[in-house]
């Protein structure tokens, strides 16, 4: 009898390591975020529920060094099978060779379409093929703070819903200490953060010009309707207006969240940051328009499948049901709830459209762009050096602004000409 007990403990012992080697292991990368590494988390836990025979090893880098990470593990057949990363990096992730594209019979256009909004498709397209799926997207919103408001004599309930009331406003709820320096901005000016996508698709339609060609070929913000006028409103609310500068408190998020902000251009993404700050009374809004025009920045980030994913079939097949895993709507209304950020399937959001929260960037999802980066970093630069040349440096809009277009001009080409 004991001799049996044992020979079934053997046994049993025997089946869970059969069982444990027979797991296929992936490996998940993305940049650290609190609320997005804890909501990856809960989800792998589910994920791994219904595929047990599949094990997520989930890794996180800080953002700042994230590429850097990318560009150094890959190339050598390591670090992830699975990753996540922003749409604007496509084109230069699948000429790295660190991508491949999304099986066709998975992933096909119908699927795409019928599961995405439309701008999703045409953000993960390159060369005709499809590189990466989102859990949710963003669009742009004015966040306004409403003790701010009421201090500065202003209904909280009302927030500008022009840029002619956004200038008037940002005036009023500006406060400077007695050597003229600012302590209170009336709005945050950061071209590092949203402040580029601001002037680059927002302002740029807003003042009647297209920031490129459909093809994203050649830049046409200085050659269409809106020309530097752009880059004068924005600069003028630094220099001349002195409603806020790039730099206050280090940075717009810090500023907001301090409540040394009255207004802030940030994305849905910053929601489940701000729930988290007590005493912080603020409300969103859809962005100010100008005469009439409305215009919006629409972004996501998305999980490819690198190179090392085909090294083994049970791998690729793995990675390809925790990509499907992660974008389902169940996935998105679990991302929504915990970081924020909107469903990236059109039939999902509509339930929250009338939201006091979400609806504001919901409805600006109806008329943003999302601009195709052939460098998002470089190109962020050309934006945020064009505002520091005439801010810092004294040179006029006219100037400044010819200079970026040339300057991303040159950019364009090099990729495009790297790759035909």
């Amino acid at each position: 009898m004991k001799r049996f007990v044992v020979l079934l403990i053997l046994l049993a012992i025997m089946l869970s390591s059969f069982a444990f080697a027979a797991k296929t292991k992936i490996t998940y990368w993305q940049y650290f975020y609190e609320t997005k590494k804890k909501t990856i988390d809960l989800l792998i836990k589910e994920f791994e529920k219904q595929y047990p025979d599949i094990e997520v090893e989930h890794v996180t880098f800080p953002y700042a060094n994230y590429n850097q990470k990318v560009a150094a593990s890959i190339p050598a057949g390591v670090g992830p099978d699975v990753i996540n990363l922003y749409y604007g990096w496509i084109p230069k992730y699948v000429t790295s060779g660190y991508l491949i594209p999304l099986p066709e019979s998975e992933f096909s256009k119908d699927y795409l379409q019928s599961e995405f909004f439309s701008f999703v498709s045409k953000g993960v397209e390159f060369d005709g093929k499809y590189y990466a799926l989102p859990i949710a997207v963003r669009s742009l919103a004015l966040f306004w703070n409403k003790k701010l408001f009421e201090e500065a004599g202003l209904d909280p309930e009302k927030p500008p819903t022009t840029l002619e009331e956004l200038v008037d406003y940002a005036k009023k709820l500006t406060v400077y200490d007695k050597k003229g320096n600012i302590v209170q901005e009336g709005l945050t000016l950061q071209p590092s953060g949203q402040g580029h996508h601001w002037i680059r698709e927002v302002l740029v339609r807003q003042f009647g010009g297209v920031p490129y060609t459909s093809d994203a070929r050649m830049v046409l913000y200085d050659k269409t309707g809106a020309g530097s006028d752009v880059l004068k409103f924005y600069t003028d609310l630094i220099i001349v207006d002195r409603v806020g500068y790039p730099g206050f408190m280090n940075d717009d998020v810090t500023a907001f969240k301090s409540q040394r902000a009255a207004m802030t251009i940030d994305g849905s993404f910053r929601i489940g940051t701000l729930n988290k700050i007590k005493g912080l009374n603020w409300g969103v809004t859809e962005l100010p328009s100008y005469h009439g025009v409305k215009a919006n920045f629409a972004s996501f980030w998305a999980n490819g499948i690198t190179t090392n994913a085909t090294k083994d079939p049970k791998k690729l097949d793995a990675a390809i049901k925790f990509i499907k895993f992660l974008s389902s709507p169940e996935s998105m209304r679990i991302w929504l709830e915990n970081v924020g950020e909107l469903p990236a399937n059109p039939e999902l959001a509509k339930k929250y459209y009338d939201d006091p929260v979400y609806g504001a960037f919901l409805k600006g999802l109806e008329y943003a762009h999302a601009t195709f980066f052939v460098d998002e970093s470089a190109q962020r630069q050309v934006m945020m050096d064009a505002v520091d040349k005439v801010v810092l440096k004294g040179i006029s809009p006219e100037v400044a602004w010819k200079e970026a277009a040339e300057e991303e001009q040159k950019i364009l080409d090099k990729f495009w000409g790297s790759i035909e």
